[in-house]
């Protein structure tokens, strides 16, 4: 948040800010004594209990209605309890994922094409990273950069400014050092003159972007960013897609083929075939494991959900 915009907030909400500042850390220090495993499975436990009580429940039954038209009401059900168990775990595993060794060959968190990672670091030749909110996407992340990935990871600043402090120190403390805003002009300048340096980028591409173009997610249109697409165009970075998948506190990272990006002279058609094929792989993720996907997130038109 701007210096200017942070001048012009009330009292209130600033002593509301430090609060929630204290809060997490009182959190953090209560986690200490507690393994990773506990710490996720209690996470799991907890909003497993709370999360339905809240208004993201509604959000979330929607959104897996709009995606699974002929699921029972017994499978939604399952599915939002289930996704709830993810919820609840990955928010609980962040202020302790630096206690995670990602390195080649460990149990907890295994990455499948991993010789292709490999290949990738080896030539030095940057890339276009798409993935979304699989799982505990923060495991991507850390496997990119503790690997010898150089690569700027986008992020959308934390309203609190205390909050995201905590936040980027954390994820510095894992090895993301180098991260540009989510969207604006300014980042995708940025964005671009990292992979001309010869740095890779890595992006979230699943959630509703209202600046986007508007392309079938599950049969429904829903404002996507063009971001990723329009880079890997306009550098020739390969782009290629990541997912990541949970059994508990365990995770199986996998490195995908990259999406061919076809240049047929119009520039606007190419970026939206190449959207649709991003969408198109994140539908089929969704699909494998449709429990750990961020679905407390409005990803459709507001008129879907009502």
């Amino acid at each position: 948040m701007a210096q200017k915009d942070v001048a012009n907030i009330s009292l209130g909400k600033k002593l509301g800010w430090r609060f929630e500042a204290l809060a997490y850390d009182f959190v953090c220090l209560l986690l200490k004594p507690f393994s990773f495993d506990q710490i996720s499975a209690f996470g799991g436990w907890i909003v497993g209990k709370i999360g339905p009580l809240t208004s993201k429940q509604n959000i979330a039954r929607k959104g897996l209605e709009i995606a699974f038209p002929d699921a029972t009401e017994d499978d939604i059900k399952k599915l939002l309890k289930d996704q709830w168990n993810n919820t609840g775990r990955t928010f609980a595993e962040f202020p302790v994922l630096h206690r995670l060794d990602v390195s080649e060959g460990n149990e907890q968190i295994k990455v499948v094409g991993g010789e292709r990672l490999k290949d990738i670091i080896k030539s030095g030749k940057p890339i276009v990273i798409v993935t979304g909110h699989f799982a505990n996407w923060e495991i991507m992340a850390m496997v990119l950069t503790q690997w010898g990935l150089n690569v700027q990871i986008t992020y959308r600043p934390i309203n609190n400014p205390h909050i995201d402090k905590r936040v980027r120190d954390q994820r510095e403390a894992y090895g993301t050092k180098l991260m540009v805003p989510k969207s604006g002009p300014k980042g995708a300048r940025e964005l671009l003159d990292a992979l001309k340096r010869g740095e890779s980028i890595a992006i979230l591409n699943d959630q509703k972007f209202n600046q986007g173009i508007v392309i079938p997610f599950f049969g429904k249109d829903a404002m996507t960013a063009p971001g990723p697409t329009r880079l890997a165009l306009a550098s020739g970075a390969p782009l290629v897609p990541l997912s990541l998948t949970r059994d508990k506190a365990n995770f199986t990272m996998t490195v995908h083929e990259p999406i061919m990006l076809k240049e047929t002279g119009t520039r606007p058609k190419d970026v939206e075939a190449g959207v649709l094929r991003i969408n198109e792989f994140v539908e089929d993720r969704i699909r494998e494991k449709p429990d750990q996907w961020f679905w407390v997130h409005r990803r459709w038109p507001k008129e879907l959900y009502k």
